[in-house]
């Protein structure tokens, strides 16, 4: 097979993987999602007050996600973003791995591209690997997931197993219809503020 063209084949479809994701989460995780594709992914599972999807900030998922998740160790903090968002901020990784923070999770949905640009090939469509860079950065728990097999049980370790986890999950390159989140950030950042400390969290 090509490597190129085989994101094409993929059999793990993105809006499925985070239907399941929320589904088998509940109520009991924080989301952080990266601009782009992840927000209309979870966006389309169901929009809640406690998913902060990212509008900007390319490359600020895992910083975010990992400042949250050492701010809130009580609470399983997810980070949901895509391979051309992560390729920007993979220096966040070796942070992560100094921190260890035991509550957060990144999965990475890699389908090669950069879909908000017009689906040209990112470096995972060649030769380079997130699950094997954030190794290298000290995350000893990596993994990459083709199958639903291997999903099903991933998705079981992002709530149960201790962090950091990385999970790349490949996913088929496909065009999708936006499925749009609320676009105003001071609202975004009110709402999920007071979803995750109450009334105190207004300001």
């Amino acid at each position: 097979m090509n490597k190129t063209n085989s994101a094409s084949e993929y059999p793990l479809r993105r809006r499925e993987v985070a239907k399941k994701i929320v589904d088998v989460g509940g109520n009991d995780f924080l989301l952080v999602s990266g601009l782009g594709s992840p927000n209309w992914d979870f966006t389309a599972a169901g929009d809640r007050d406690t998913f902060f999807p990212l509008w900007g900030a390319m490359g600020g998922a895992v910083p975010i996600g990992l400042g949250l998740a050492l701010a809130q160790p009580k609470h399983r903090i997810v980070v949901a973003t895509g391979d051309g968002e992560m390729l920007m901020g993979i220096g966040s990784l070796a942070t992560v791995a100094i921190q260890e923070p035991k509550n957060l999770v990144i999965l990475v949905f890699d389908n090669e591209r950069y879909g908000e640009t017009g689906m040209q090939e990112t470096a995972t469509a060649h030769k380079a690997d997130i699950a094997t860079i954030a190794a290298g950065c000290g995350i000893s728990q990596t993994m990459t997931v083709r199958t639903k097999e291997e999903l099903d049980l991933n998705v079981v370790r992002v709530f149960e197993d201790q962090g950091p986890i990385l999970s790349v999950i490949k996913v088929k390159a496909e065009p999708l219809d936006f499925v749009l989140p609320p676009k105003d950030g001071a609202y975004l950042k009110d709402r999920f503020r007071k979803a995750v400390l109450g009334d105190k969290g207004i300001v």
